[in-house]
Formats: structure tokens, C-alpha cells, sequence
């Protein structure tokens, strides 16, 4: 068996869209995907893409994928990336797959000079933060993750700007 991590390649944004539902559907988040293949092909390939995709491939099979960006640090000085999505197929799990999709961004990260690595997870998810906590993640408990959207993130718009 071979595994291969490789960055997507731009005739890829049905499977990456695929991934992106899949993943959706795992964490039972599948009415909040509004994106479309089309979208996904324009944030990854377009002429100045902000979001990168790895996929793994087990046997020249895709069976998973990162998508990611680049954060700053200001403390720092430094950019880090910040992982939005992994994902490894449920028949795939359990080979070293998903561990695989961590290190080759922790690796770019260090190769970089890159100063931080970081992501979610939902609180529910015991086998994801077991996951983590294997390979050395820490839980930062003393951040909040905020977030504003849909109706919130009009209505804050709409308030327009100060003097």
C-alpha cells in the first residue's frame, strides 16, 4: 500500500467540492454548505488563490484532503496556516492517512519559517480531539472562537462606519 499527499491539481474542484460534503455530512453540518463546485474552483485555482488544497491519495485513490490558509501572528511577526478542513474517508481511517495530511503541514510550516499550526474542532468530536492530542495538539481552553454570519454579519455591516 502507498500513500501519496499531493496539492490539488486545478481540473480537481469536483473532488475537492465532493470532500467538502462528505465532510459536511460526518459532522452533520451538511444544510450549512452553500458552496458550489464553482466556487470552491475560483477560491483554490482562480488568479490569486487564498486557500490551498492537499490531497491524499491511498493507492492512486483520493481519500482525503486539507483545505487550508494563511493566518498572522502579530506577536510573532510571522504567518502560520491555519487548517479549515480535514478529512479522510471512513473506510480509509486507521492507516495513517489523516496523521500523514498533519505532518506534511506542520512540515511546510517549519520549512517556511512559519511560526504557528492551528484549527477547530467540534467539541462532540472525542475521536478528532483524541486524534489531535496524539500528535501533539494542544486544546487552547482559554480562547473562545467567535464568529459572525448569515443574518449577524448583515446586520453589522449595515450599521456602516464611524467618525
Amino acid at each position: 500500500m502507498s500513500l501519496l499527499i499531493r496539492a490539488a491539481r486545478d481540473d480537481e474542484s469536483a473532488l475537492v467540492f465532493s470532500f467538502v460534503r462528505e465532510l459536511a455530512e460526518y459532522q452533520k453540518l451538511s444544510h450549512q454548505v452553500d458552496a458550489t463546485e464553482a466556487v470552491i474552483a475560483a477560491a483554490l485555482f482562480g488568479p490569486q488563490p487564498q486557500v490551498y488544497c492537499d490531497i491524499a491519495e491511498w493507492d492512486g485513490e483520493p481519500v482525503g484532503f486539507t483545505l487550508w490558509f494563511l493566518n498572522f501572528s502579530s506577536f510573532r511577526g510571522r504567518h502560520g496556516i491555519y487548517l479549515e478542513d480535514l478529512f479522510v474517508r471512513p473506510g480509509h481511517r486507521g492507516h495513517g492517512i489523516g496523521k500523514a495530511l498533519m505532518v506534511k503541514l506542520a512540515q511546510r510550516c517549519v520549512d517556511k519559517g512559519w511560526t504557528q499550526f492551528e484549527w477547530s474542532v467540534l467539541n462532540w468530536n472525542a475521536a478528532s480531539i483524541a486524534f489531535y492530542k496524539s500528535i501533539g495538539a494542544k486544546m487552547m481552553d482559554e480562547w473562545t472562537a467567535c464568529k459572525v454570519s448569515g443574518d449577524a454579519l448583515r446586520e453589522l455591516a449595515s450599521r456602516g462606519t464611524t467618525s
